[in-house]
């Protein structure tokens, strides 16, 4: 299936999900990825994103790693254990190789340092829809 950023009409619109307890980048960035082409849904924190019903549906996810209650990575633990392949792609204002390390080598496509450009984090939906 080819990216909706490649401008082609008529084709359903992948879903990209973000997931961030800080309500400025949930209002924000589903505006961005809508402008990119995709639908777009934002969610407070890991626990409402995995009662929303749209897990299934979700072609990109977008997670910040630090938030209360369950964290971004153990959200990716979480859907590993359910059998769940969807590409996440981190956001996070702390610069911690740590954590980096660990979720990529967990699977992420990307981890992206706040703030980041529109650029960065279209070519990190691309590289992350390519390689699922």
């Amino acid at each position: 299936m080819e990216s909706p950023a490649d401008g082609s009409q008529g084709k359903v619109q992948l879903l990209s999900v973000v997931v961030d307890d800080d309500e400025s980048v949930r209002e924000s960035l589903p505006d961005l990825l809508r402008e990119f082409g995709f639908a777009a849904r934002a969610f407070s924190s890991a626990q409402e994103f995995l009662s929303s019903g749209c897990l299934d549906e979700t072609s990109c996810l977008i997670l910040d790693i630090a938030m209360p209650g369950m964290s971004g990575p153990e959200l990716q633990q979480e859907l590993k254990r359910g059998g769940k392949e969807i590409p996440i792609i981190f956001i996070t204002g702390r610069k911690d190789e740590t954590i980096r390390a660990q979720v990529l080598r967990e699977g992420a496509a990307a981890v992206l340092l706040k703030p980041f450009s529109d650029a960065a984090l279209l070519a990190a939906i691309k590289t992350a829809l390519e390689a699922n």
